[in-house]
């Protein structure tokens, strides 16, 4: 089978560009005394945010972290109102999960409340901003009727049912004293959840939990009096905190979500531009190949 020489020669050139590329990320990191960068990350930075109302990818991202061994701490960066209680309950768990492997440390932004709150009493410590508002431990339940608005439009409403309480909440109708009650039981169930994980994994009397487990809201600064807190800080007093229980130097590397490879660092900073540069104007590799194409447009 002929080869192609154009083709041939495109390839060739493609592979010596390729070359060169590498041969000057190397002298360039030469001359400026620093070699290219490719240390260990051993801190991971893990974010929940926004209301809790899906759980999957902070599961998935989680585990790939228990799993990684090149990983030996993660902080969890919290800033979320809250949420559903599954899903909350759910990165709580995992959480307790991965701490089993190593340290976790929460690190709270603005808001870690109720749900988010949940999530992290099951860290090894907990850092809030004097300013974060956290706390709001206990359970919601709403519900509003319009029985009243449809009786004024003369309509009827019509529930066929299997169960007594299978419409216990159905704006169309009535909610009866049993009807709250029930309601009642399962809102006292779920907070009872809530509060024992928080009493045990703070290591507080469950009384005593149930004195600031009303549903208040705490600054930081008041969450760390009752307990609720441990350090005060931002992020980087967090990562402290996570690098000192895993026994790892100050200055040990951290794995920033949605990071970039360093192969997109590269070609999203100027030392592509530079090399690109000085290939074209010193072997003008990109050059010939344009100019043989041309070649041959103009000779057809």
């Amino acid at each position: 089978m002929k080869k192609h020489p154009i083709l041939t020669f495109i390839l060739f050139l493609s592979v010596l560009f390729i070359a060169a590329i590498g041969v000057m990320a190397l002298a360039m990191s030469v001359s400026t005394g620093k070699t290219p960068s490719f240390s260990k990350k051993p801190v991971a930075i893990v974010m929940v945010e926004g209301p809790i109302f899906d759980s999957l990818d902070v599961l998935k991202e989680l585990e790939e972290l228990r799993v990684n061994d090149k990983i030996k701490a993660v902080v969890l960066r919290l800033d979320s109102p809250g949420g559903a209680v599954a899903p909350s309950q759910e990165i709580f768990e995992q959480v307790l999960k991965l701490k089993k492997e190593k340290p976790v440390v929460v690190s709270m932004g603005s808001m870690a409340a109720s749900g988010a709150y949940y999530i992290a009493c099951g860290a090894d410590k907990i850092v809030a901003n004097p300013g974060s508002v956290t706390g709001s431990i206990g359970v919601i339940l709403k519900s509003f009727g319009l029985q009243e608005v449809i009786k004024k439009l003369f309509v009827e409403s019509r529930v066929i049912k299997s169960g007594s309480h299978k419409d216990v909440g159905d704006p169309f109708k009535d909610l009866t004293e049993e009807d709250r009650s029930y309601l009642q039981n399962i809102t006292d169930n779920i907070y009872g959840q809530f509060t024992k994980a928080v009493a045990q994994h703070r290591n507080l009397d469950i009384a005593n939990a149930h004195t600031f487990a009303e549903g208040k809201i705490f600054t930081g600064e008041q969450a760390k009096e009752i307990g609720l807190v441990d350090t005060l800080g931002n992020i980087y007093v967090a990562i402290d905190e996570a690098k000192k229980m895993a026994s790892l130097p100050n200055d040990a590397g951290v794995k920033w979500p949605k990071e970039p490879t360093p192969f997109e660092q590269f070609f999203q900073g100027n030392h592509a531009k530079s090399i690109l540069d000085f290939v074209m104007q010193k072997y003008q590799i990109l050059q010939l190949p344009l100019f043989m194409l041309g070649i041959n447009e103009e000779t057809t």
